[in-house]
């Protein structure tokens, strides 16, 4: 009996020490959690801060991976709205202040010095701070996010950028059947931090045709997103401010082979579409192909490095000081 008391006491303890190293050091036990959206999909749900591998993840009311927010900014703050998918959201292995919307900030106040030229009103308006806030989430595609910005609006930003993958193009239509169901998108919190790492990782992943709405990939997807896409646009429109329209390639696009037919079918689509309707439009590709650091801006096929962010975020926030500034003085 002696025995089985001391083997118990010591699986207890290890069982207890790995809880209190996957909590603490790893983050396990405690992922971000998802809400189901008959519109939207899925939204992250809010006011929710974690930290995963060391990386600080904060959610706020709006289930924007951005900080609390006001409905409307400060006259003195400058806002822009980005929307997009795991690329803008950074995801787990991305902290708060990585994300391609933090450095955006960062690189606006720096570039812009505190002048713009305001495209409502046609006069010089001088700013205090800069946000841009994120509204994105894994595997969000254009009606996700139109979704979104239907119910939310554009909270007074003067600019909408949409981030968007070449997967993205092949999007499904929203759908809630992931929460709950599919290990990357919890519906609550799991019991344990062990339990969480042997179901996320161990576990086999619930086959991805169970987990699409009937339907979800039927008819002219590519048309159906490149209509979203235009509706987010007007929008932007309705509300009279700019809108910015960007792609990054997948890691599998660069270099000799370049684009697989049917991704070079949709680019092409939505290059005619941005030229028939006069969208300031960022292709990543050709920007990515010639960067001197190429193989260093991804982490996996479609999700971005540092280098990869920041290049990403560089190029964006040049477009807008060019927007803000074209008819400075």
């Amino acid at each position: 009996m002696k025995v089985v008391l001391i083997v118990l006491a010591l699986t207890s303890g290890l069982w207890a020490a790995i809880e209190v190293l996957l909590r603490v050091v790893l983050g396990f036990g405690n992922p971000l959690i998802y809400i189901a959206d008959a519109e939207c999909g899925y939204l992250l749900a809010p006011n929710q801060k974690v930290r995963r591998l060391g990386n600080r993840i904060e959610i706020n009311e709006y289930s924007m991976r951005t900080g609390a927010i006001a409905p409307s900014p400060a006259p003195e703050t400058l806002r822009i709205l980005l929307l997009g998918d795991s690329v803008a959201n950074g995801g787990w292995w991305t902290d708060q202040t990585d994300t391609i919307s933090e450095l955006m900030a960062r690189q606006l106040r720096t570039e812009l010095d505190y002048l713009a030229i305001d495209p409502q009103f046609g006069s010089k308006v001088n700013y205090a701070d800069f946000e841009v806030l994120n509204a994105s989430a894994n595997s969000w595609g254009p009606r996700n996010q139109l979704a979104y910005a239907k119910r939310f609006g554009v909270f007074g930003a003067k600019t909408v950028v949409l981030l968007l993958n070449t997967d993205d193009l092949f999007a499904s239509a929203p759908c809630a059947e992931v929460v709950g169901r599919d290990r990357a998108y919890p519906a609550r919190q799991p019991r344990s931090a062990a339990l969480e790492l042997f179901t996320r990782y161990l576990l086999p992943a619930v086959p991805a045709g169970q987990l699409v709405a009937p339907g979800a990939n039927s008819g002219d997807v590519v048309g159906s997103n490149l209509e979203a896409i235009h509706q987010i646009q007007r929008i932007a429109v309705s509300a009279n401010v700019e809108f910015l329209l960007a792609v990054t390639p997948k890691a599998g696009e660069l270099g000799g082979e370049g684009p697989r037919d049917w991704e070079v079918k949709a680019r092409e689509r939505l290059a005619e579409f941005v030229e028939r309707e006069k969208i300031t439009y960022i292709d990543f590709l050709p920007i990515f192909n010639s960067a001197p650091k190429l193989p260093t801006l991804y982490r996996d096929s479609i999700h971005l490095s540092p280098e990869g962010n920041q290049l990403v975020s560089q190029t964006i926030s040049s477009e807008i000081v060019a927007v803000f500034l074209h008819n400075k003085s």
